[in-house]
């Protein structure tokens, strides 16, 4: 095209602009106002309402135009859109572009002009009433599970710290919580505490109604004695909980095996798939019983047909009681031993003093109830009959060796050998100290020796004394303590009735109240040393009476006896006198009177 081509070309262009706006402000051109004044409000008027009206501290509605690994960027409207840190957004890691999000308008524009906006707060500001409403409506919620506590997990829920409980996890039981830590998962919100403000949701709720619906499925078709499959759940002290495939059952430990079980980790693991038959179940209740045991025959219907009273049979003790041992012959199979028949002795004593669990003992039956599947066992029989033979070993009169088992109030019962027990009655303990109960003189596991005094074969009873192995010392004591003698003696019990008083050689008295008097008229007391005198001896009854009283008693009618005699030799020698004095005036009266002391004086003689 020709130079002349070209500007002819513009000029038609310039012709053609210029007709189309020739209402055109070439003045206000010229100055830099291309539009106008009323096109320039116009625009500005429309701009403006294109924009929304944002108030800072207020919560709106935003759309996601942008995301990266650290930001999310957010268009409320405005003429600048804001930045949100991707970290506010965790509990949900589905946002994607063009999400609507709540943000809460923190400022207009900072420093450089941006708008800050937080979507934490926004969350914070609203999550109360979402979660009130997600309650009363009973909707569906997402959280975000942000870390493990006791009991539990935490879950952010509309930016709320909100408590999911254990069991509220799953329908099976959960034994690794850490693995649901930063996962995002679908709850129900089940209970809030409006003053405290706490919230807990579940998991388990939204799958509870459909496995429900499967219970009940499964229920219908159960017939007792089905033989199914299943999965071991749980494992408690009392059981084991199997998943038959969306519905629970219960093997209590009793029907795990026919033996004892001391508890169900013995017999299943964890996990493990096992076979089981239904005993029960309850369509309401939706329980079911599980028996395994029930899977193989019961060992009393094995247990061999030889076997009779009288056999020995040897065996594992499981249970113990006071009253005897339970021991398991076979699985399942088990004898009682009485404690009666563990041993000869009469003594009253616990099985545990002959056994403990998990011993192995041989024993003889005694009785056999196959029906019943009962069996009584003995271990004594294996050992000879000490009262076979009682005569001989422990003869009358013949001494021994015992050990102290058990008191009365009437005496001390011993045990010479196993099964072989005797009785000191209390009067047969001691000749000289007077034994209000057997615990004064001996205790409980004491070695004694004893006399045998008596044997009763029939009622395998043996009559003992201690006090027999020694002479009787009241044979002795006749001579020492004869009425009359004194001793020093000291008050060791003082009551209403009188005192007992201790006197030498371990020998004790009594005194009635009367015979405590002092010579100051006080009355002895308890601990006090003092003599007393013998008043009674009485060797078959082995009772000494005393008195403290007749002590000083005696002495002062003994001095006023002598002060007496000394009074009476004296006054002849004054007649004497007197005669000799007077012996001119004697006349034959006087004579016969002289008479008369003369054979006074004779009669003292024969006195003295």
């Amino acid at each position: 095209m020709s130079e002349i081509e070209n500007n002819e070309a513009l000029e038609s262009k310039a012709v053609i602009t210029v007709q189309g706006v020739a209402d055109f402000d070439w003045d206000a051109f010229e100055q830099g106002n291309i539009y106008g004044d009323t096109t320039k409000d116009s625009l500005q008027k429309m701009y403006e309402e294109s924009l929304s009206t944002i108030v800072e501290k207020d919560v709106v509605e935003g759309t996601v135009i942008s995301m990266n690994k650290r930001e999310v960027v957010v268009n409320i409207g405005y003429k600048s859109d804001g930045v949100v840190s991707l970290n506010e957004f965790r509990y949900n890691p589905e946002l994607a572009i063009g999400d609507k999000v709540e943000v809460y308008v923190e400022s207009q524009e900072d420093k450089k002009g941006q708008l800050i906006l937080s979507h934490k707060k926004a969350r914070a500001m609203r999550s109360w009433d979402r979660v009130n409403s997600a309650l009363e409506n009973d909707e569906i919620i997402k959280g975000f599970i942000k870390c493990r506590t006791k009991g539990g997990m935490i879950v952010d829920v509309f930016g709320i710290e909100a408590f999911l409980p254990g069991s509220q996890i799953d329908v099976k039981p959960i034994r690794d919580y850490d693995i649901f830590v930063g996962k995002t998962m679908e709850f129900k919100v089940v209970k809030i505490n409006q003053e405290y403000r706490n919230v807990v949701v579940s998991h388990k709720a939204l799958i509870e109604a459909e496995l429900e619906q499967q219970k009940k499925d499964i229920i219908a078709k159960l017939e007792k004695g089905q033989v199914l499959e299943g999965i071991v759940k749980n494992i408690t002290s009392y059981g084991v909980f199997i998943d038959l495939g969306g519905v629970d059952g219960l093997i209590h430990i009793t029907d795990l095996s026919w033996g004892r079980v001391n508890h169900p980790e013995e017999i299943v693991e964890l996990d493990s798939k096992i076979n089981v038959v239904i005993l029960d179940f309850d369509d309401e209740k939706k329980r079911i019983a599980l028996g395994l045991k029930q899977l193989t025959p019961h060992p009393w219907d094995a247990l061999s047909a030889t076997l009779n009273v009288g056999d020995k049979v040897k065996g594992k003790v499981v249970v113990l009681a006071d009253y005897g041992a339970f021991v398991e012959i076979a699985p399942g199979v088990e004898g009682l031993i009485h404690v009666s028949e563990m041993s000869w002795s009469q003594h009253l004593r616990s099985a545990q003093d002959f056994l403990k669990v998990g011993d192995e003992v041989e024993a003889v039956i005694l009785t056999l109830d196959r029906d019943e599947r009962k069996m009584s066992l003995g271990i004594k029989q294996l050992k000879n009959d000490p009262w076979q033979s009682i005569e001989e070993k422990y003869s009358l009169n013949s001494k021994h060796k015992a050990i102290v088992r058990n008191f009365t109030n009437f005496g001390v019962f011993v045990e010479i050998e196993e099964g072989v027990d005797g009785l000191i009655h209390i009067s047969d303990l001691s000749w000289t100290k007077k034994v209000k109960h057997p615990a004064e003189f001996t205790q409980i596991g004491a070695e004694i020796d004893v006399l045998v005094l008596e044997i009763d074969k029939d009622n395998r009873r043996l009559s003992l004394g201690h006090k027999q192995l020694e002479e009787n010392p009241w044979d002795v004591f006749e001579n020492i303590f004869s009425e009359g003698s004194v001793h020093e003696g000291t008050i060791i019990e003082l009551f209403d009735k009188g005192a007992v008083v201790s006197l030498p050689y371990g020998v004790e008295g009594f005194a009635t109240p009367k015979h405590l008097v002092k010579e100051d008229n006080s009355t002895a007391k308890l601990d006090e040393k003092l003599e007393f005198k013998v008043i009674e001896f009485n060797k078959e009854s082995k009772r000494i009476i005393v008195s403290h009283s007749r002590v000083f008693e005696d002495e002062r009618r003994a001095e006023d006896s002598a002060k007496k005699k000394a009074a009476a030799k004296a006054s002849p020698k004054k007649a004497v006198k007197k005669v000799s004095d007077n012996v001119e005036k004697t006349t034959l009266g006087d004579i016969s009177g002289l008479a008369a002391l003369k054979d006074q004086m004779e009669a003292n003689e024969k006195e003295d």
